[in-house]
């Protein structure tokens, strides 16, 4: 099975400072569904995991996150793809739980529940918290510039193997170039010294 994970925010739709507050607020970054897609026609499961804050926050209820989780669901369908599985953690950061990154207890779910190991699986996000919690599982992180990502690459301090991409289309464009799902260390390492 091919896997690879994506963060939303930032990755998929467009962020923002204020919160993705409703399905209205919820807008795809261009490309962004159809690389979904292509990755489901080259036998990928796309799985999504995402910090959602506002919900202890009180910007938003589980209602609402479920009817941006659904408009995200409808998109990538019309776009001819689908995102197999959302885990998301709720909290907030001084809630200390173990499943909001950059810590990996929603990485961990994410093999448990597909019952796979994480090792070379791809992690795509736009932040450095993003990355870590990926590359604490054992998958390739993958920063790409949107959202947060050209702020991320600037303060520095990447895991290990970070591929640089402008947005996630392009780290689509990279991976289905690779001979496996787990892809190339000589070119990870290649990438990553061309790119920071």
């Amino acid at each position: 099975m091919r896997l690879i994970i994506l963060d939303r925010d930032g990755v998929i739709n467009f962020d923002s400072e204020s919160f993705i507050k409703s399905p209205r607020e919820w807008i795809p970054i261009p490309g962004s569904l159809e690389a979904i897609a292509r990755l489901n026609q080259a036998g990928y499961r796309v799985v999504v995991a995402t910090n959602q804050s506002g919900v202890a926050r009180g910007k938003f209820d589980m209602v609402t996150l479920n009817a941006i989780h659904q408009k995200m669901h409808d998109s990538a369908q019309k776009a001819g793809g689908e995102i197999d599985a959302i885990f998301f953690c709720p909290h907030a950061a001084d809630e200390d739980c173990d499943c909001r990154k950059p810590k990996a207890g929603m990485l961990n779910a994410i093999a448990r529940r597909l019952n796979v190991s994480l090792k070379g699986v791809p992690a795509v996000g736009d932040s450095l918290r993003d990355l870590q919690a990926g590359f604490v599982v054992g998958c390739v992180p993958y920063l790409v510039l949107t959202g947060k990502g050209e702020k991320t690459l600037e303060k520095g301090g990447l895991p290990p193997g970070t591929q640089t991409f402008d947005n996630l289309a392009a780290v689509v464009d990279h991976l289905l170039l690779m001979p496996t799902a787990a892809g190339s260390d000589a070119g990870a390492s290649k990438e990553s010294r061309k790119k920071q």
